[in-house]
């Protein structure tokens, strides 16, 4: 790494990668565009769940923009789960067993993480405009563009309907995968060590934008094969975080002789990982998640935003104590074998 970039952001790695996104970026926008025809099909068809539960947006013509905010959500949720899938076979016993060199394997995550954050943008950005173009409260231009911010862009700020938790978890994972989506670049100033460890929680990301599409994805509201794909495709995660939790690339990540608080949490994310595999293996079996039912009301919502913002805290706090251990904790010399500079 350049010298004058060891304080701050090294851009040619940027640049680079920025350059190496070009492709799978353009696949991703070709992925939205058959996905926005297939949601528009869809609502000319009359077979959308999203119209079955709103009515009034029927018409594909003049709410395209809220189908285009869909399919971009579409496509996030698709890229993060490949972003999410590279990040741990790179960083887990995996790429030994692959044909694909860990080098690749690593520039592909970080290409595709750049792809997914862009793609998580347009996806707000798209439902901004909607509500700007829609908002019939007399406000005026800036009062309604105002009011699409606060709703689209300020966690909290949406107030109706399921929107008021979803919207605030689909922000949330938008604004912590900037950061530490973005962390690689600024790893001269935070040191290695600080950026991988602060870099696992991006996990968290990927939890929140599927919780986000299980509550608030009109297109897979009611229990069907589409929810039970969102579901399916979960199941390859568990089970590689399991494999990356069990046998980790980097042997300093072992915790084996460890100190007894890093067993501890090693033990129960072991077991979290387990449970969350088991329900996603119940799940696609049965064909049914507890959602919601054609022409039957909806329960109310069991999290609030209450809830969300205490997790929010606990996660704050998990992070905080990361940094302190980090800093902290003496600097382990390179192991000659088996040691790798993982990116998850």
């Amino acid at each position: 790494m350049p010298a004058s970039s060891r304080t701050g952001l090294d851009r040619t790695a940027l640049r680079a990668d920025l350059r190496a996104a070009i492709p799978d970026a353009t696949i991703a926008l070709g992925i939205t565009v058959a996905i926005f025809g297939w949601l528009y099909e869809r609502v000319r068809a009359e077979t959308s769940a999203t119209v079955a539960v709103m009515p009034f947006l029927a018409d594909a013509n003049e709410y395209w923009m809220y189908w285009a905010c869909q399919a971009f959500g579409w496509s996030a949720l698709l890229w993060a789960w490949l972003t999410t899938m590279l990040g741990l076979l790179r960083s887990g016993p995996g790429p030994r067993r692959l044909p694909v060199p860990a080098v690749r394997l690593e520039r592909w995550h970080r290409s595709t993480s750049l792809t997914t954050i862009g793609l998580m943008f347009a996806h707000a950005a798209l439902f901004f405009a909607e509500l700007v173009r829609t908002n019939s409260d007399g406000l005026g231009p800036f009062g309604r563009v105002w009011s699409a911010f606060v709703e689209t862009f300020v966690p909290g700020g949406y107030g109706s309907g399921t929107g008021v938790v979803a919207i605030l978890l689909g922000l949330l994972a938008l604004y912590l995968a900037i950061p530490l989506g973005l962390l690689y670049y600024f790893r001269g100033g935070t040191g290695a060590r600080l950026w991988r460890a602060l870099h696992r929680f991006v996990i968290v990301v990927y939890v929140l934008s599927v919780w986000h599409t299980l509550l608030y994805g009109t297109n897979v509201w009611f229990d069907g094969w589409p929810r039970t794909t969102l579901w399916l495709l979960q199941l390859p995660v568990a089970l590689v975080l399991l494999a990356r939790l069990l046998a980790p690339a980097r042997r300093v990540e072992r915790v084996a002789g460890g100190p007894a608080w890093a067993r501890l949490l090693w033990g129960t994310a072991v077991t979290a990982v387990i449970a969350a595999t088991a329900v996603v293996v119940a799940v696609v079996v049965t064909g049914r998640d507890g959602g919601r039912t054609p022409e039957v009301p909806s329960a109310p919502l069991s999290v609030t935003q209450g809830m969300v913002w205490a997790g929010l805290a606990v996660f704050a706090a998990g992070v905080a104590a990361t940094i302190l251990v980090v800093r902290r904790s003496p600097v382990r010399s390179p192991e000659r074998t088996g040691d790798r500079t993982a990116t998850g």
